[in-house]
Parts: structure tokens; sequence; C-alpha cells
């Protein structure tokens, strides 16, 4: 039975192909149905951040080149980059999980296809973000059923 750790894996593994070789999202998704086997449940979940990420890419790069000073977006590591990427779309669309569970699984997640600096440095720009949005360190249920996450700026440069 696959965790939601597993499917937060499997979303991380496949924003990382996304980044490294845009294909099509229903592509991509078949590919990985073929070669995980996921659950249902696992799998709608890793592919439902997948597609808010994709959905939001812009806005959610622009989140991350705000918290970075001095570094542009394509300096940052893959690993770092994605996993950020990952956790902020959890974040703003997947409200039901408290942000300070995405913020350990995505330092756990870093570390493990990175290094420990890597869990480090996602660690420090999540938080940052997360306060910017206003979120609580505990609140998974700060949006109402059907609500919207808080609205994100597009980066100014």
């Amino acid at each position: 039975m696959a965790t939601r750790r597993q499917a937060r894996e499997w979303a991380f593994q496949m924003l990382f192909q996304l980044d490294a070789n845009p294909v099509e999202l229903d592509a991509l998704f078949a590919r990985f149905r073929n070669e995980t086997r996921p659950p249902a449940k696992a799998r709608d979940f890793a592919e439902a951040i997948v597609r808010n990420v994709a959905a939001n890419m812009e806005a959610i790069d622009g989140m991350i080149s705000r918290h970075v000073k001095h570094w542009r977006l394509s300096r940052i590591g893959s690993v770092e980059r994605n996993v950020l990427r990952m956790a902020i779309g959890e974040m703003l669309y997947h409200r039901e999980t408290p942000p300070a569970v995405v913020i350990n699984e995505a330092i756990d997640i870093a570390k493990y296809f990175g290094t420990a600096e890597s869990g480090r440095f996602v660690n420090g720009v999540l938080d940052t973000i997360r306060k910017e949005l206003g979120i609580a360190e505990d609140d998974g249920k700060n949006v109402e059923a059907g609500g919207k996450p808080p609205a994100i700026r597009a980066s100014q440069g």
C-alpha cells in the first residue's frame, strides 16, 4: 500500500522529469502509471500535485525567486527547485495537510534525493513562503470546502 509520502516522491520525480524534458502531462502520467503501477489513491494525489504545479508554474516559480536572494531560479539545483515546487503546490492546492507536514516531507525528500544541505535550503525557503501566505504551521483546514487558496503574485522579474 502506497503512502502519501510515496505519492509525494512520485510527484517530485514527475516534476523533476518535466523540468529536464518537458512533455505533455498525459504522456508523463501514462508512463508513470505503467512503470510504477501505483494504487489509485496515491496515483491521484501525485498527479493532482503535478497538475496544480504545472498549471501554476509561473506563479510558484515567482514565489521561489522572491525568497532566494542572489540566485536565479535556473541556478537552483533541480532537486531543490522541484521539491520546492511540489511543496508549494501542496500548500496552496491541497490544504487538508498541515504545512508543517508538507515542509517536513519536502525536507526529507530533498535530503533523500539531494544532500543534507538540500534539506536546510528547502526548509528555509518553504518556511518563509508559508509565512508570506499567512498559513499557520499547524493549519490544515484554513480553506473551506470549495474555497480558494490565497492569491499568489506573479514574479516581478
